[in-house]
């Protein structure tokens, strides 16, 4: 039977994802690549053939590609559903998967990285080009990718309350309880829609639709968001006088 997919099914979608392709040697080497892999990565600039992978990553994803790969370094048996992380690069969201390859006696050989560009899925157009505007460097996230279980769920930025940095990830907060996000919240910082969401400390972006109070504790400025997790947000120094301004309560100059 003909499975028929919709402009909107998951099946769609997965059908309009390019896929990049990158055959590892078992030093995590670069052997090959398929030709969407060399349009989006700096192959021209780096040359990464014949070095590690991470050569052709920024800093700060290279602990992240390390991880994926270590994890898929394990115990075959363990290891044997594909590692899965999300990673940002200018102007697009790149979802990877990364499994171990074995000869036949399941010696590790090497690794395949395949990725997907699922900017689409994610992101909206922030403000349209015109004549006088150059075309916005990032698209707007509509959708945060998040994983768990080795699988990939997209949560709404409207369900959003909170993003708390976790070192190079973010813990993204709904009504329904906490969510892992592979991106840092400095690259989800330049994402996220500024009229919607403001970044309050080094530590916590918060959706200005989700605050429920904002009161004091001594010198602090804490903010509590609308729903069961009341745990109070502290607002940096610096930032309360734009926060007061997001939420109405001081007038603009």
């Amino acid at each position: 039977m003909e499975v028929q997919a919709t402009g909107t099914s998951p099946l769609y979608l997965f059908e309009k994802f390019e896929v990049g392709v990158i055959h590892l040697d078992a030093a995590r080497n670069v052997v090959a690549m398929n030709d969407f892999a060399r349009k989006v990565l700096p192959v021209g600039e780096k040359q990464p053939f014949d070095k590690l992978v991470t050569s052709f990553h920024p800093e700060r994803s290279k602990p992240k590609v390390n991880f994926l790969l270590d994890q898929a370094s394990g115990c075959p048996v363990a290891s044997s559903t594909p590692m899965t992380m999300i990673i940002n690069i200018p102007e697009q969201v790149l979802l990877i998967k990364v499994t171990r390859l074995g000869d036949h006696l399941g010696a590790t050989t090497g690794f395949v990285l395949v990725f997907y560009d699922v900017t689409q899925v994610v992101s909206q157009e922030a403000t349209p080009a015109t004549a006088d505007l150059p075309a916005p460097a990032n698209l707007r996230l509509n959708r945060i990718p998040t994983t768990a279980n080795h699988r990939v769920a997209f949560v709404d930025t409207a369900d959003v309350l909170s993003l708390e940095s976790q070192a190079h990830y973010t813990r993204v907060l709904t009504r329904d309880g906490f969510h892992f996000c592979n991106l840092s919240i400095g690259d989800l910082e330049t994402r996220l829609d500024p009229a919607q969401f403001l970044r309050v400390h080094r530590c916590f972006i918060v959706n200005l639709q989700a605050v429920a109070e904002l009161g004091r504790e001594g010198s602090k400025t804490l903010i509590v968001l609308k729903g069961k997790h009341r745990e109070p947000i502290p607002v940096a120094r610096g930032e309360v006088a734009r926060l007061r301004e997001a939420l109405g309560l001081l007038a603009k100059h």
